[in-house]
C-alpha cells in the first residue's frame, strides 16, 4: 500500500478559528471552492477546482508538501508530492 513519505513535514494539524477564507484570493477579491491548511506552515489556500489554485501553488513554491482540509466536518489530507490521501489520527 502506498504511504506519504512527508509525514516529518507536519507541523500545524488543528485548524484555525475562525478561517476567513483564502489568504490570497482575499487579497484580490477573488473567489475561491473550497479552503486547504498547509500541515508546515498553516496557510490557507483554495482548493485545485478554485481559479486560483492557490493551496497546490503554496505546495510547490514553499516546498511544504502536505495540506488538510479547511472544510467543516472533513479531516483528510493530501501530498501533493506523493499524490496520496490520508487522515491524520491524533494518538
Amino acid at each position: 500500500m502506498p504511504a506519504c513519505t512527508h509525514l516529518d513535514q507536519i507541523r500545524v494539524t488543528t485548524l484555525p478559528a475562525p478561517i476567513v477564507g483564502c489568504e490570497e484570493c482575499l487579497k484580490t477579491n477573488d473567489v475561491w471552492v473550497h479552503l486547504r491548511m498547509c500541515a508546515t506552515c498553516g496557510t490557507i489556500g483554495c482548493c485545485d477546482s478554485s481559479p486560483n489554485k492557490h493551496a497546490s501553488r503554496h505546495a510547490r513554491e514553499e516546498g511544504h508538501p502536505i495540506a488538510r482540509s479547511a472544510e467543516p466536518g472533513e479531516t483528510w489530507s493530501w501530498c501533493y508530492v506523493d499524490e496520496i490521501g490520508f487522515e491524520i489520527t491524533e494518538g
